[in-house]
């Protein structure tokens, strides 16, 4: 094989895989299945999508062997192919706030206009919750905490907070985290939640960012 075959080869491979992630469909899906796997029905829920539509990404992710599949009786599960999928989505992620303007412009803007720009890092999150200082809400829905949670937190699905807010401690700190940075659960339930007296802030990542650090997960009883 000749160098520039072989050149060719690898990058062209490559750029079969780049092209999967250039549509922001597809993104949010990567984003999406990395809190555990989903069918194809709550995909095009939550992207605001048709069913074939949404099924027509998922087969382009799955040729790029970015997703992976399982059937079960009359349902087709989606979920990230491997841990490096979202270890390639958060390097994008992370790169596209600090190189385009424009992204860390609509964050900025969407955060400030919910007084949330304010946020807490993973490390901090640790060690308050060493101290016993903070309640952690988990505000994604029910599902996906029971795929997985950070321990100790507590889960409060964003359509409950204003059933449950009153049984939350009122002189204590409130930490919410959600599905990660581009997640507006956690944004809502600060500005609820601050609207009731509480201190609240938001974690300023998610829960597949806690499990790439390799941190502990929790599973509920």
């Amino acid at each position: 094989m000749e160098k520039r075959q072989f050149k060719e080869g690898v990058y062209s491979g490559i750029s079969q895989m780049t092209k999967a992630l250039s549509n922001p469909n597809r993104l949010e899906i990567i984003d999406l299945l990395a809190q555990g796997e989903k069918t194809v029905e709550v995909i095009a829920q939550e992207i605001n999508a048709s069913v074939a539509n949404a099924s027509q990404h998922l087969q382009v992710l799955k040729q790029a062997r970015l997703v992976s599949t399982r059937r079960q009786g009359h349902f087709i599960y989606y979920t990230l192919a491997s841990p490096e999928v979202f270890g390639a989505w958060y390097a994008l992620r992370s790169l596209s706030i600090r190189q385009i303007p424009e992204v860390k412009q609509v964050i900025d803007d969407f955060r400030h206009s919910r007084d949330s720009l304010e946020a807490i890092s993973i490390e901090a999150l640790t060690e308050k919750l060493e101290l016993d200082e903070v309640v952690l809400l988990d505000v994604r829905p029910a599902e996906e905490y029971r795929m997985g949670h950070i321990p100790r937190a507590i889960s409060v699905p964003i359509d409950q907070l204003d059933l449950q807010v009153k049984s939350l401690p009122a002189r204590q700190e409130i930490i919410v985290y959600c599905r990660g940075p581009f997640c507006v659960f956690a944004d809502e339930a600060v500005v609820r939640l601050k609207n009731q007296g509480y201190r609240a802030t938001r974690l300023e990542e998610g829960f597949p960012d806690w499990k790439r650090l390799g941190l502990p997960v929790a599973f509920p009883q």
